[in-house]
Parts: structure tokens; C-alpha cells; sequence
């Protein structure tokens, strides 16, 4: 069994950045990474993503548990293949005592199945704790606040917030003053998506990481 301590990316809403930040918590910590299912752009995996932005060679990359055809909600996605969807089918990757950084889809109420599976089930099941991807975007602050007090109501432990994209000051001082949790970085908008940009940004996050 997996014996490095499990962060789960997650995000406050679908398209806020989890893979770029994914990848560059992989590369700051050389950690390995698991998504644990995908739904649509199987030409792309976020797997393959996360491995085209690492210049480590020590992380390994864990293959899917679930590659669904279509973009959208996994149970949804999972009903149009005929598959069915089951907690118990996700295992953790065995044999490394390295950190392991697990990236889920969509938000944490996102259905993985008719059972009622949402993405938080498999957090809790097997993160130690979580970063939370930002965004700023009008209502971005209700998104941020609704998922941090349902990780909290979750007793899921919170290591930080990480921003993606353009800044606001304001925004991000009352999520950090109400919702009680830090800022562990900063994810400027990259003009270029490369794995220069990775890294510089890696390097920058890794004191706030290793604490």
C-alpha cells in the first residue's frame, strides 16, 4: 500500500486549472500522480498532460481507473459506456513511499455514479489532505467558501489554497479571513504552458509545500 502521504487537487468549480496546478505540485515535490477517472478528451489525457510539464524522472504516472468517452459528469459519461462505477473499485497504487498527488474531476459534488458517489467520497477515502484550486471570477468567492466549510463539515484536512490565473487581492483576503485556510501560492496565467513554466512555478510553491 502507499505509505507517502496522498494530496488530493481539487477545484471549486470544472476548468479552474487542477492539472496545471496538479502538475506543478508533481514537479515541486517529485511526487507521483493518479487521476482517478476521466470523462471525455481521451486523445488527451490529463495524465499525459501532467507527464508533457514534469522534467523530474522519478515520478510515476498511475493509470486511470475509470476513461469514460464522454465530457461530462462522470455518472452521466459512465451511463452513456454501460459501465458501472463502483468506490470500491478504486485502489491505491502500491509499493513507493513517495508523496502521491491524486486529481479528481470537476468539483467536489460532481456524481460519480446513480448511488450517489460524489468526488469528495474518494477524497475522503484516500487523501491525507487537500489543496484547493481557485479561480477569481464573479461568484468564485461563494464557490470557494460553499467547498471549504463542506471539506471542513468532512473533518478532510485543508493544507491550503492555491490560486489560478489573474489576481485579486480582494477576493482572495476574505476567502483566506472567512474560510480560515492559507494561501499556499499564486498561480499567475502562463503565456506559454511549457515545462519552464512548471518549474519556475514549482520552485516557487515548494516552501509552502514542504511545511
Amino acid at each position: 500500500m502507499n505509505k507517502g502521504k496522498i494530496i488530493a487537487i481539487t477545484g471549486i468549480d470544472t476548468e479552474v486549472g487542477k492539472t496545471i496546478v496538479s502538475s506543478i505540485v508533481v514537479e515541486a515535490l517529485k511526487a507521483d500522480y493518479w487521476k482517478l477517472l476521466q470523462a471525455g478528451d481521451l486523445h488527451q489525457l490529463d495524465s499525459n498532460t501532467v507527464k508533457s510539464l514534469v522534467t523530474n524522472n522519478s515520478t510515476v504516472y498511475h493509470k486511470e481507473r475509470y476513461l469514460l468517452s464522454e465530457p461530462m459528469s462522470p455518472h452521466a459519461a459512465a451511463n452513456i459506456d454501460n459501465i458501472n462505477i463502483d468506490i470500491n473499485d478504486f485502489k491505491l497504487p502500491h509499493f513507493t513511499n513517495n508523496f502521491l498527488v491524486i486529481e479528481g474531476a470537476g468539483g467536489l459534488m460532481v456524481p460519480v455514479n446513480e448511488k450517489g458517489t460524489l468526488i469528495i467520497d474518494l477524497i475522503e477515502k484516500f487523501a491525507d489532505e487537500v489543496i484547493l484550486v481557485s479561480k477569481n471570477y464573479l461568484g468564485s468567492i461563494n464557490h470557494t467558501l460553499l467547498s471549504i466549510s463542506l471539506l471542513q463539515q468532512k473533518n478532510i484536512s485543508i493544507k491550503g489554497l492555491i490560486f489560478n490565473g489573474d489576481s485579486n487581492a480582494e477576493s482572495e483576503r476574505i476567502i483566506e479571513k472567512i474560510g480560515g485556510v492559507k494561501i499556499l501560492g499564486k498561480i499567475p496565467t502562463a503565456k506559454t504552458l511549457n515545462k519552464n513554466f512548471v518549474s519556475s512555478q514549482a520552485k516557487i510553491l515548494v516552501p509552502s509545500l514542504i511545511k
